[in-house]
């Protein structure tokens, strides 16, 4: 099975989404398809032995859809943001606006003057014939129906043809009515004398209707583009050209033609053009763009820099080792736009809704104009039939859960909280337990000296590294390289060893300036070791002068997540594979509620199932290869980016920088997104629950009320422009 993300193009409004999906499933071969109408893309699931883009395409095509490969390198995309990118039915849909909207005002004017001398003594009556103003409109209507009108127009041709109706249809069928019915009477006004039909014509309805509609699009059109600006920042962040080191020369090139192992030369001020290690020299990076914390990171020989990071000071060199689709930069790109494109569980309760909407909108509209015609107003019943097909537009409830996640899976990546899929961002919100590893994750993941003490008066604190750290220079385990690098950042100097034995399990033993030193595992009981620290025992001449304790240390951030995590009325719970004392005595610095320790990696995934059989919604967070299964049997895995592939790839949101601090901060974003999503659908319901009755003339006979047609369309547009503007407010929202 291949999983393919594809753009779609011709999609007018949600309803789209179920005509697509509909005719796209039936296809032997593919097993899913979602179809975003916010994104414009459709994310497909399908076996490529038996199916190809272009049968897809073929099922479609007549319906007015297309696909098209939405894959593209990374040059490419930063070529299109570079500015060779068209959006040519945009600009389309912008000229039919301007021209358009300006004639609908008038006419909507006109009209509302001519409502006002009709109704209120004062006011005058229009000072032209209405027989030339109704020739005017006749064109006017004309042009409009048939030039900017088309879409509508095709999509009732294609729901005769086809039997497959979407909004369009709606707004095709009862725009061309109120045109049909009102050339009539203009054009053969006998045909109204002998019907007996009133001579009232409704230009002015298809006229301002397409109008209002065409911008209610634009707008529409214009605000999506803004929920999706997150993937052209991130794009702009990528350097275009590159440094190269070749043949003792600099040489400029394009991004595009660095390859792996290529040394690059980074200049004060350049952005790092991809990913790699430092080879020589030494500097300062502002690496905000992946950990979004300001101050710059000091790198030195050996360490990994990250492509779209800034230089900040000294010059260096490097060589590349994740060039184009595989940078970071890349893949938080991808993640992005899958984020962006998924769907949410919530949303299928507005598909169903909308799949079955249409239908019933026509339905409606056919029964409130036969109902009308047989009390004998046939005003009414082309007012009720117009006004019902206008106003049903779902466009809000189909833009109401996808426009909320691309706002907020972009703030989430601004912020350096990467999200995999709106389905990770649904269940995030209603989680209360987040269960967190300890190494790598609550503490540094990295031993470091937290005391040094003395106990033989001749040896000073400073002389006890001193003669611990000569010693072990020579050694390769983890610790000695701490305490060596412990005592080079105190500017020790470090005697010259002689006769030096590694002692396996034992400890490290040397000759520094004639005296036997030995740097040994304590052996014996010590508060120290109570505390879940590892202690090692200093000798001199076989006299023990010191101790030096070591131990993981808390990232700064781990107190206060904890903090704010039970601020969020959430549980935090401890699971670690070290053992009881020691995880227990960092919990109680941060202020953990549980503690589950001792566990093997593969018993991991056990106890969060445990977790979620008493019913708690469990989030992991994790960095290591072992948190991997731990991280899918959770609710919603978090991992760190600096941790292992796996963990990421098997987690639905990812912390750039290894940031815990981010997690309260995720919460926050999931629970906002999931308020604004139940915002919008509640205000799209509601205006479908009152406007269709109201439309259909439902209060006529109690209060004389109809809702005219051409308000019925700008309540319509503003419907649409309404909840994409509510989601928008997600991307200034302070995590």
């Amino acid at each position: 099975m291949k999983n393919k993300i594809l753009k779609v193009k011709g999609m007018h409004c949600a309803s789209c989404k179920n005509l697509i999906e509909g005719r796209v499933k039936k296809i032997t071969g593919v097993e899913k398809i979602e179809v975003n109408f916010a994104t414009e893309q459709a994310k497909i699931n399908f076996d490529e032995t038996k199916v190809s883009l272009e049968k897809m395409n073929e099922e479609i095509k007549n319906l007015g859809y297309s696909f098209e490969d939405n894959e593209a390198k990374m040059e490419t995309k930063i070529m299109e943001h570079m500015g060779h990118e068209h959006h040519n039915e945009d600009e389309h849909l912008e000229h039919k606006v301007q021209f358009v909207f300006p004639i609908s005002v008038l006419v909507f004017l006109v009209m509302m003057w001519d409502i006002g001398a009709r109704t209120l003594n004062f006011i005058p009556n229009i000072p032209m014939p209405m027989e030339l103003w109704n020739l005017i409109l006749l064109i006017l209507a004309t042009v409009t129906i048939f030039w900017i009108g088309q879409p509508y127009l095709k999509a009732v041709v294609r729901a005769i043809k086809y039997k497959a109706v979407n909004m369009d249809t709606l707004i095709g069928i009862g725009t061309l009515t109120a045109y049909v019915y009102s050339a009539l009477l203009t054009l053969m006004p006998q045909i109204g004398s002998w019907l007996n039909l009133p001579t009232e014509t409704y230009f002015d309805v298809t006229i301002v209707v397409i109008g209002f509609i065409s911008l209610g699009k634009q707008l529409e059109t214009n605000s999506k583009r803004k929920t999706g600006e997150t993937i052209k920042k991130l794009l702009g962040l990528q350097a275009k050209t590159a440094l190269l080191w070749k043949d003792g020369k600099e040489v400029e090139v394009l991004i595009s033609e660095v390859k792996i192992d290529d040394v690059l030369i980074i200049k004060p001020g350049a952005k790092i053009p991809v990913d790699g290690i430092v080879v020589s020299g030494f500097s300062s990076v502002d690496e905000s763009m992946i950990s979004g914390e300001p101050l710059p990171v000091d790198k030195k020989n050996g360490d990994v820099v990250v492509g779209a990071t800034i230089n900040k000071q000294g010059s260096f060199r490097m060589r590349a080792t994740k060039i184009g689709a595989e940078t970071m930069l890349a893949q938080i790109i991808k993640i992005v736009e899958e984020a962006a494109g998924s769907v949410a569980p919530i949303q299928t309760l507005a598909d169903k809704i909308s799949a079955v909407f249409v239908p019933i909108v026509l339905l409606v509209a056919f029964l409130s104009l036969i109902i009308w015609l047989l009390t004998g107003n046939v005003t009414l019943a082309l007012l009720s039939f117009v006004g019902v097909l206008v106003i049903a537009c779902p466009c809000a409830l189909g833009l109401a859960t996808p426009t909320a996640i691309i706002a907020g899976v972009g703030a989430g990546a601004e912020n350096g909280i990467l999200i995999k899929n709106a389905e990770s961002l649904q269940k995030l919100a209603s989680i209360d337990t987040v269960v967190l590893d300890k190494t790598g994750t609550i503490t540094k993941g990295e031993p470091q000296i937290t005391d040094i003490i003395s106990i033989d008066k001749n040896y000073s604190e400073m002389e006890v590294l001193r003669y611990a750290a000569a010693v072990e220079k020579l050694s390769e385990h983890p610790l000695a390289v701490t305490i060596v690098q412990k005592a080079k950042s105190e500017k020790l100097e470090l005697g010259e060893v002689k006769k030096f034995e590694s002692k396996a399990g034992i400890g490290v033993v040397g000759m520094v300036n004639k005296k036997k030193v030995s740097v040994e595992k304590f052996e014996g009981n010590d508060e120290l070791i109570e505390m879940g620290k590892t202690l090692v025992a200093i000798k001199i001449g076989g006299k023990m002068v010191g101790k030096i304790a070591l131990s993981d240390t808390l990232k700064d951030e781990a107190i206060e997540t904890i903090k704010k995590l039970h601020r969020q009325k959430i549980e935090v719970i401890m699971l670690t594979g070290d053992n009881q004392k020691t995880a227990e005595y960092v919990a109680k610095e941060v202020g953990i509620d549980q503690v589950i320790a001792g566990v093997l990696p593969q018993e991991k995934a056990i106890k969060i199932r445990e977790l979620q059989d008493k019913r708690k919604k469990v989030v992991m967070a994790g960095d290591g290869i072992n948190d991997a299964p731990a991280l899918i049997q959770a609710e919603v895995g978090i991992a760190m980016a600096t941790g292992t592939d796996i963990a990421m790839e098997s987690a639905g949101i990812t912390l750039l920088g290894g940031d815990i601090g981010k997690i309260p901060q995720s919460i926050k974003l999931a629970r906002e997104t999931m308020k604004t999503i139940k915002q919008n659908l509640f205000w799209a319901f509601i205006y479908n629950i009152v406007g269709i009755p109201v439309a259909a003339g439902i209060l006529y006979p109690f209060f004389g009320l109809i809702l005219n047609p051409i308000f019925a369309g700008m309540a319509m547009s503003l419907s649409s422009v309404s909840v994409v503007t509510n989601s928008l407010r997600l991307k200034w929202k302070k995590l």
